[in-house]
């Protein structure tokens, strides 16, 4: 495919660089160009990737660790059947939501797929919100202690006598880094940092700090050129009206009986990464009339905000993309005219 040239001025930023992929059969190959768009829900990065795949050699590869579960599809906003049958997105529909997937898991099957699409001849663009598997993918992933079962009930009885914000207060002390990114009710994670300080008697952001650091260098072996795009909002007040606007439409669309149909369908439980889902964990919590239904659309725009919140955080911190302005009229046309210039400047550069 020929791709257009952009006009004669050019953006500065230059592409980055990714680590070589490890698959036997696709050693000899050079590594594919990888494009990576990120950002966070309610951005549009699914009707932007869906659009550059009309125009570009791309195959897509969900970043997304609520689209690997099957059967969960209003509240995770997953493309409808057709759309995944013209555009296939690899690493949806994976796994059961009685399963558990982990950052590790993600970067070993994104590695395996961008093998796989390079020696195909296409490239790869791997699209979605979750920060942490893209984080993982291009620095690697922390030496991090493994979950350890009694260190987590221990923690849940303790939440249970003096509640989450305690147990945040107390990481406040132990990880003021990791704290301050994290609401005094965000369980999930509070218990996560609280459980790496007690196994290893080092603070989560400590660790990951050293991680940084050792790989600053850049990831040993064949280098790709890799272009990193992210959406964001000129007016996060109106990506909030969106936000809100599109669980209204999650709730209209029967989120709360596609939560009945695969409690009846699978083995479920609250804790289970699948039900820990924004959107599908404040309907559980409404079903088991731990608040009010009434209240359950306001909970659940307010935890949907707080993802964005979370994800703009990581992106503007930790990753640090190309920014498009996911408001802006022109935005398929700007973010494909960038994307036409990177590829043009990666196809006809020489591979080692």
């Amino acid at each position: 495919m020929q791709i257009a040239p952009l006009p004669a001025t050019q953006p500065t930023t230059q592409p980055t660089t990714f680590p070589a992929q490890s698959s036997a059969p696709t050693q000899s190959l050079p590594a594919p160009p990888l494009i990576l768009l990120m950002g966070p829900t309610a951005s549009g990065k699914t009707a932007l990737a869906l659009a550059l795949a009309q125009r570009f050699p791309v195959d897509l590869i969900s970043v997304d660790s609520a689209l690997v579960f099957r059967d969960m599809n209003i509240g995770t906003a997953k493309p409808d059947a057709a759309t995944l049958q013209a555009f296939p997105h690899r690493l949806v529909d994976i796994i059961s939501p009685e399963e558990a997937y982990s950052a590790a898991r993600f970067v070993t099957d994104a590695r395996a797929m961008i093998a796989d699409i390079g020696a195909r001849g296409r490239i790869p663009l791997l699209v979605g919100g979750t920060m942490l598997y893209f984080r993982a993918l291009a620095g690697g992933l922390a030496e991090l202690p493994a979950a350890d079962p009694a260190v987590r009930a221990e923690l849940d009885a303790e939440a249970a006598a003096r509640g989450w914000p305690a147990l945040h207060a107390e990481l406040a002390r132990l990880d003021p880094a990791t704290a301050a990114r994290l609401a005094p009710n965000d369980s999930q994670r509070i218990q996560r940092a609280l459980e790496i300080c007690r196994l290893s008697g080092t603070s989560m952001s400590a660790l990951l700090a050293a991680e940084a650091d050792a790989s600053a260098g850049g990831p040993a072996g064949v280098a790709s050129p890799c272009l990193s795009l992210g959406l964001l909002p000129s007016q996060r007040s109106v990506l909030a009206e969106r936000i809100n606007a599109r669980f209204a439409a999650m709730l209209d669309d029967g989120l709360e009986d596609e939560l009945d149909s695969l409690r009846e369908r699978y083995r479920l439980d609250a804790k289970l990464p699948s039900m820990r889902c924004v959107g599908y964990r404040q309907v559980w919590e409404a079903q088991e009339g731990l608040f009010p239904r009434h209240e359950l659309l306001a909970r659940g725009c307010a935890a949907t905000r707080q993802l964005a919140k979370r994800q703009l955080t990581w992106m503007n911190n930790t990753l640090r993309p190309e920014t498009f302005d996911c408001l802006a009229a022109d935005l398929t046309a700007r973010v494909s005219e960038r994307v036409a210039h990177f590829l043009d400047t990666a196809i006809a550069a020489p591979r080692p």
